[in-house]
């Protein structure tokens, strides 16, 4: 029986400290092997794709992304949408999974992608999300994500957004917008089908929360998404997000 194969897609910039480290998880998760990164080899993967779409890094994130059989291209246009729809235009594989760079997947998370899709009326899917951090105030996020995700079927780009290829061509990709492209991805998917979450979670870097703090995070979250919904300029949005 031949597996659907799976395409990842990964745009990043200036992501030199955890870049390695995810490329890294799909390539050992994938094969099941402890493997060092010293002992890279070039594995064959007929049922996996990974592809790194840069977006501009200032740093050496695109050397550390080098690995055998990964490949690396870079997006003349920047944004994030933008690099992932260029990511997925040159995928080979019959499922798109949208993946952080800072982002972890769950083991098996192949099986758990093709048995999600091939639920009745599933047009797209995504993860539950864990985010790492010891603090009490995180948990209390997941478990609001994780109901938004499941009782409204609204995951975020962060929960690793996964479709069949030929869906994300028939709506014409992610929207040309500089933040918020994921959510509205969503709500075009949402009109076709269900979004169905996975039963695992993805491990988010916890570095945002950490840096800012869990509240003024959250707070800024939910202003981009009011915002967003009131018609102001998704330009102006992004740019009061990045000043945060």
């Amino acid at each position: 029986m031949t597996l659907e194969k799976i395409s990842i897609i990964i745009p990043v910039l200036n992501e030199a400290s955890v870049v390695r480290q995810t490329l890294m998880n799909l390539i050992t998760n994938h094969k099941n092997l402890e493997i060092e990164d010293s002992e890279i080899r070039d594995l064959e993967r007929e049922d996996l794709e990974i592809i790194v779409v840069d977006g501009g890094s200032k740093d050496n994130t695109v050397e550390l992304a080098q690995i055998k059989g990964i490949k690396v291209i870079s997006c003349p246009t920047p944004g994030r949408a933008n690099q992932m729809n260029l990511g997925a235009k040159i995928a080979t594989g019959n499922i798109l999974l949208f993946l952080h760079a800072d982002t972890q997947l769950p083991l098996e998370y192949q099986n758990l992608i093709r048995e999600t899709l091939s639920k009745p009326q599933t047009i797209a899917g995504a993860f539950e999300l864990k985010i790492d951090g010891k603090m009490s105030s995180l948990r209390l996020v997941e478990k609001l994500v994780n109901w938004r995700s499941r009782f409204f079927s609204l995951p975020y780009g962060d929960q690793a957004i996964f479709l069949k290829t030929a869906i994300f061509q028939k709506i014409g990709g992610f929207p040309n917008l500089p933040i918020m492209e994921d959510f509205e991805l969503i709500q075009q998917l949402k009109s076709l089908g269900k979004i169905s979450i996975a039963p695992a979670a993805v491990v988010t870097s916890g570095r945002r929360w950490q840096k800012i703090g869990v509240w003024k995070t959250t707070l800024i979250n939910q202003l981009i998404i009011i915002g967003y919904f009131l018609g102001i300029p998704p330009i102006k949005l992004h740019n009061f997000y990045r000043k945060q």
